[in-house]
């Protein structure tokens, strides 16, 4: 079970890996091994997650998920893919913990007369510097 917040998990069988052949650092290695790990995450079949965190996931997460419903992670760091598919997982779960976390209502507020009045001084005295800067008449 992958834990993504305080009451939430995910069965590891719920994600899918392929590995394939990574572009990154491993020079000839590069061409043998396929250590580039793929995560795909069916998100409306998922048993670990609630229908409305299900729509919150599919509306935060809307640039990463395909029409399907999946969402689709690449990990190509390492040149281990063992090592690789830690760090999907890991930015999986964080992924998921970010959409998944409720966000602050704004509240909103107005500069204080105190900020205004310095505000205002500010800009007299740069208009001064400003206006002092012309031509010197002799």
């Amino acid at each position: 079970m992958i834990s993504i917040n305080f009451n939430t998990f995910i069965d590891e069988s719920e994600l899918e890996f392929s590995a394939s052949r990574s572009s990154g650092p491993g020079g000839q290695n590069v061409n043998k091994v396929s250590s580039k790990i793929t995560l795909s995450f069916d998100v409306r079949k998922s048993a670990g997650l609630t229908e409305e965190q299900k729509a919150l996931i599919m509306q935060r997460l809307a640039s990463r998920i395909n029409k399907e419903g999946i969402l689709q992670l690449s990990v190509q760091d390492s040149r281990s893919q063992f090592t690789n598919k830690n760090v999907a997982i890991l930015r999986f779960t964080e992924l998921l913990a970010g959409a998944l976390q409720t966000r602050k209502k704004r509240r909103p507020t107005r500069p204080s007369m105190a900020a205004k009045v310095k505000r205002l001084e500010a800009k007299k005295q740069r208009s001064e510097v400003k206006s002092t800067r012309g031509k010197v008449e002799y």
